[in-house]
């Protein structure tokens, strides 16, 4: 439990910091970052069910910062579409 408990630890750092450094606009990044916290939050619980919270906790970390750094990526997409200037009326 302490093992598991230091990582989220770790990892909830390295969001904060992560959200910190990037640039506005970034939103990949920290998509994929809090996607990762929370997909090996749900995946230790589930994981922890089977008798396997290590390797539930680093599946669900992966498949959190995939799903959230795709998410941030669509997101970021959508501002630069939004803020593209837009041609002119005749």
């Amino acid at each position: 439990m302490k093992k598991i408990r230091q990582t989220f630890l770790a990892l909830s750092a390295a969001i904060l910091l992560t959200g910190c450094a990037t640039e506005p606009g970034k939103k990949t990044a920290v998509g994929a970052g809090v996607g990762a916290l929370v997909g090996a939050g749900v995946g230790a619980i589930i994981g922890n069910q089977s008798g396997e919270r290590d390797k539930g906790a680093l599946v669900g970390g992966l498949i959190g910062a995939g799903i959230g750094g795709a998410v941030g990526n669509a997101k970021e997409a959508n501002e630069k579409k939004a803020a593209a200037p837009k041609p002119p009326k005749n």
